[in-house]
């Protein structure tokens, strides 16, 4: 199977999951929760919950109940996609194919639906009754901490969006992407690891891993934003530099954003050793983040 099938065969795991925990359209109020399943179920590629689940098995095999918990990664990531492309903030109109949440539902239900998922996450986590108490706060202190504004999610954004217009330079550009893209997928390969009970060797590692993919990742997103269409992104090509946005390319260009991206992918690479092998899926995903085209 190669890692493309396997993300693909993971992704159904991960969306069994977010079934069994967001609402069905018909639950009242309906128009929430057709909104919220309009954005979630859009045709993700999960890859933050894939990457919660396979830092798991790395450190500890099949865990019981790790899906559920993972799923909750993609809450805090739909809610954040659906927020960023508000008028207020990128004012996009496409994402993962087809129109924004607020194109089809309005900008308040859009809002609701963002509010919503995110709240959602950490009832998820709250409620898992397959690890101790003391290993669910840890959990709920990753992904609030990773979603956060300082160093997290919220403070990536706001660095985003006041750079905007501002001359390029490799640290604003840092304090941007390492919190805005790198912090989430970070905390996903912490949170399994913890999920998982990983000793304080595994969890650096996985931590390491982490913070080369999210930087890789970043790099990659920008790259494709140059090079890549509209259609073939699902999303706005063009978007950055349209917005004057600090960018990989803005910054070293798009022959060294190429080379820095290799590099970040060896990086995590290396931080894998300590598994003997038992992280082939996350070397396998390394290699798919850097060489992907959309």
């Amino acid at each position: 199977m190669t890692i493309s099938d396997y993300l693909k065969a993971q992704a159904t795991v991960v969306d069994a999951a977010l079934e069994r925990w967001v609402p069905a359209e018909s639950v009242l109020p309906s128009n929430i929760h057709k909104a919220m399943r309009y954005s979630l179920f859009a045709g993700g590629k999960r890859i933050r919950p894939v990457l919660f689940l396979e830092a798991s098995r790395a450190v500890a095999g099949e865990v019981a109940g790790a899906a559920d918990a993972a799923c909750s990664l993609e809450l805090i990531h739909t809610y954040s996609l659906i927020h960023d492309d508000l008028p207020a903030l990128d004012n996009d109109d496409l994402r993962r194919g087809r129109p924004t949440c607020h194109k089809v539902f309005g900008e308040a239900m859009a809002i609701l639906a963002g509010d919503a998922l995110l709240t959602l996450a950490f009832q998820v986590l709250a409620e898992n009754s397959h690890i101790d108490a003391g290993r669910r706060i840890r959990l709920v202190q990753e992904l609030s901490t990773a979603s956060g504004t300082v160093g997290g999610m919220i403070g990536g954004q706001v660095n985003d969006i006041e750079g905007e217009g501002q001359a390029p330079t490799a640290e604003l550009l840092e304090s941007i992407h390492r919190a805005k893209t790198g912090a989430l997928l970070r905390a996903s390969l912490r949170m399994g690891a913890i999920y998982a009970g990983a000793n304080d060797e595994q969890l650096s590692a996985l931590s390491c891993y982490g913070e080369h993919i999210g930087l890789a990742f970043q790099i990659v997103d920008d790259i494709l934003d140059v090079e890549q269409s509209s259609e073939a992104l699902g999303k706005t090509a063009g978007k950055d530099a349209q917005q004057h946005k600090i960018t990989f390319p803005a910054v070293y260009g798009l022959e060294r954003s190429h080379a820095m991206a290799e590099r970040e992918r060896e990086h995590a690479r290396h931080a894998l050793a300590v598994f003997d092998g038992r992280a082939q899926h996350l070397c396998e995903i390394a290699d798919l983040i850097v060489n992907r085209t959309a």
